[in-house]
């Protein structure tokens, strides 16, 4: 996508303490790039601890509390992995009806290696494509998902990757993904 591309697209980055840094980074700064307006969305008030591949990483600061967080201020929502994030995320009432409303109004979705975990907890992933981190294989196929070993994965509104190692095709498939779900949402009703 060209640079500009999301100019005006309002993406929520959903994370708690224990994401994986370079899935939230990395997107992010593609996002950012394109033209998006990210803002970290955390259960935190304040800051939100990354991890880095085997130790902790940088702490970085929520821009929204998810008490105050909207899902209509947002026109798509990233879930980054880690093992600790999306397993406190998952557990959190409001992180998960917060991610829900993303999938119930069709917006974009984009989550990548055990973000899944979080999705699993809405219950409408019945009939979805997915990628994801390789231990959340039976966590999604019992949910009615077709679990892909894929570097990335578009179904729909939903876009997913399975690791770090994933990110470039992750990235180039959550921007265009974004980009035209925006096209579609500016398009005049017939």
């Amino acid at each position: 996508m060209a640079h500009g591309s999301l100019n005006g697209v309002r993406v929520a980055i959903l994370v708690t303490d224990g994401f994986e840094q370079v899935e939230l980074t990395e997107p992010r700064k593609a996002l950012d790039e394109a033209g998006a307006e990210t803002r970290l969305v955390s259960p935190k008030p304040d800051r939100v601890k990354g991890w880095n591949f085997t130790d902790w990483g940088d702490a970085l600061p929520v821009d929204v509390p998810l008490a105050q967080a909207r899902p209509d201020d947002f026109d798509a929502i990233l879930l980054p992995g880690g093992v600790i994030n999306p397993d406190t995320l998952r557990m959190d009432e409001n992180a998960i009806a917060f991610a829900q409303s993303f999938l119930d109004a069709g917006k974009p979705v984009a989550t990548i290696c055990h973000g899944p975990w979080t999705l699993i907890e809405t219950g409408k992933l019945k009939g979805r494509r997915m990628a994801s981190w390789p231990s959340l294989q039976t966590d999604l196929e019992a949910q009615g998902v077709e679990w892909l070993d894929q570097e990335v994965v578009v179904d729909g509104n939903l876009v997913s990757s399975r690791m770090p190692d994933d990110i470039p095709a992750f990235n180039r498939e959550m921007v265009a993904l974004f980009g035209r779900s925006r096209a579609q949402a500016a398009r005049p009703a017939p």
